[in-house]
């Protein structure tokens, strides 16, 4: 399986960036993109994985952590399999190494990365004032 972020780079404080991921060879496993929710999490540099945003398998159910509500949205396309999350009014402290993820859609604790079972490379995200 892999998973691809894209759209990362340098934004200024205030400004929007919409990262996007890409995940294939589920059928490989006899799996669908429609059988996981999905994650994206950050983590700066001496700080901890955080998980940011999640959102179900059906895209029916979103969920963000505290400090990027209302700032930042999540959404998926199954489709295309494919989730994005856009993040708006962004600051310094949003400056961190994002990831998507790949969690069954059976599972519980979005905020937890052993929950998940795919993950990305990653893709920095820089945030200048």
């Amino acid at each position: 399986v892999l998973v691809e972020e894209s759209g990362g780079g340098l934004v200024q404080a205030g400004g929007s960036l919409t990262l996007s991921c890409t995940v294939s060879g589920l059928s490989d496993h006899g799996a669908n993109f429609d059988d996981y929710a999905m994650g994206w999490f950050r983590q700066a540099p001496e700080k901890e994985r955080e998980g940011v945003s999640c959102i179900s398998w059906s895209g029916a159910y979103t969920f963000n952590v505290d400090s990027v509500k209302v700032r930042f949205s999540i959404s998926r396309d199954n489709a295309k399999n494919t989730v994005s999350l856009q993040m708006n009014s962004r600051k310094p402290e949003d400056k961190a190494m994002y990831s998507c993820a790949a969690r069954s859609r059976y599972s519980v604790g979005w905020r937890y990365p052993s929950e998940y079972n795919y993950w990305g490379q990653g893709n920095q995200v820089t945030v200048y004032s």
